[in-house]
């Protein structure tokens, strides 16, 4: 095993609850969110001298995620498919308040966005990241992220039929995702 830094060890613990935020909406099934984490971390004490001190450990995490996100993506392309959804049909839940809809209905729209989109949105409104710090996660500049995040909240509006003066209730993130852009 090898011997890691106390600061280090602690700002990867502080990273995991993110992580595995970041891992939830970009796959949206929370057993392969826990698996990309757990390599992602795994990944970044293996390449821990790669790791920059006094950069962002959080930053540098999502990234790894991000790439392994992205390869397993890919490795997926080839693989079958539940194509005329009949399995996932069955392991589907039906939601039992308006809150649980709420949260069913900004998962789907997010779905709809492009992966790019949808990650630049999350990095920034969800995340709480900076613009620069998303693009630095990206691989982008930040002109390209704020224009990812412009059109995603438009997009999100768009598919869940808001209005920016309509109440949308105590939900402060769908609120903050989607019309934060009017106070900038």
């Amino acid at each position: 095993m090898v011997a890691v830094d106390l600061s280090v060890r602690q700002a990867m613990l502080d990273a995991i609850p993110h992580l595995r935020a970041f891992a939830i909406s970009l796959s949206g099934n929370i057993t392969y969110a826990d698996d990309l984490v757990q390599g992602a971390l795994m990944r970044g004490l293996e390449k821990l001298d790669k790791f920059q001190p006094g950069t962002n450990m959080q930053a540098w995490l999502f990234t790894i995620l991000r790439n392994q996100f992205y390869t397993d993506m890919r490795r997926r392309r080839r693989e079958v498919e539940d194509a005329d959804g009949a399995m996932a049909g069955k392991l589907a839940v039906m939601p039992e308040q308006g809150a649980r809809l709420d949260f069913t209905d900004m998962q789907a729209a997010l779905a709809r966005l492009s992966v790019e989109q949808r990650e630049a949105l999350l990095l920034v409104a969800a995340e709480g990241l900076s613009y620069e710090e998303a693009a630095q996660i990206c691989g982008t500049n930040l002109g390209t992220i704020k224009s990812r995040i412009n059109r995603a909240r438009t997009r999100l509006a768009e598919l869940l039929d808001l209005v920016p003066d309509e109440d949308l209730g105590p939900d402060r993130l769908v609120q903050a995702t989607l019309f934060m852009h009017a106070s900038m």
